[in-house]
């Protein structure tokens, strides 16, 4: 094997390492709590020694950020993937099932972010956080804006259409995973359905009055 392949094989390996350590560590924070995860648990769960976490990772704040990037990039993904010309209902219905496919997840990285603003940790990693996110606001952004000039939804502000849109898979998330409300709502997956109907609906033009004045 030549020099150049083993640094290319090397370099993938380390990709695959960090992979795995966010893999792991995503895991763990989600069944035991991210406080309660040491670095050292992360270690033994992916099979590798403590010190090469600090390899790759500096602090577990570094760890949280990463996460959270990686959800926005496959948010971002799931965008490209759409056809803006499409019916509205795939794009709420992708959305939708986005945000709430796997709810501790999404409040996982809730929790994470508000901690990390508050604390003022990892500031220049949570501005390129907030960056990537940013871009998916405009391309929904956009995407909303298109089916209010087609005459598919109310035409009030496109950023009444996304909050809605985010309240609702909020809402949603937290609802699945609540002890009390779970035994409210009875089943989850017949009870997610009812909501997924509810958001495909929400906006239309022909429910909604007209548009405010500014």
């Amino acid at each position: 094997m030549s020099d150049l392949a083993k640094a290319t094989q090397k370099a993938r390996e380390f990709r695959q390492r960090e992979q795995d350590i966010l893999d792991c560590a995503q895991a763990l924070f989600i069944e035991h709590g991210e406080d309660k995860v040491t670095v050292e648990m992360i270690a033994d769960k992916v099979g590798i020694g403590k010190g090469t976490i600090y390899k790759h990772f500096e602090t577990k704040n570094e760890i949280y950020v990463l996460l959270m990037i990686r959800y926005e990039d496959e948010l971002a993904d799931m965008f490209a993937r759409i056809d803006m010309t499409e019916d509205k209902q795939t794009l709420v219905r992708e959305y939708f099932t986005f945000r709430v496919k796997d709810a501790d997840k999404y409040l996982l990285f809730e929790r994470l972010e508000s901690k990390l603003v508050a604390d003022g940790a990892v500031p220049t990693m949570l501005e390129k956080l907030h960056a990537i996110r940013s871009s998916n606001v405009d391309t929904l952004y956009a995407m909303v804006e298109g089916q209010i000039k087609a005459g598919k939804l109310a035409d009030v502000p496109p950023s009444w259409h996304i909050a809605a849109a985010w309240a609702l898979a909020h809402g949603a998330s937290a609802l699945t995973k609540s002890g009390f409300y779970t035994q409210f709502i009875g089943e989850k997956e017949p009870f997610l359905d009812f909501l997924l109907n509810v958001a495909v609906r929400m906006g239309n033009k022909q429910v909604l009055g007209k548009k405010p004045k500014h």
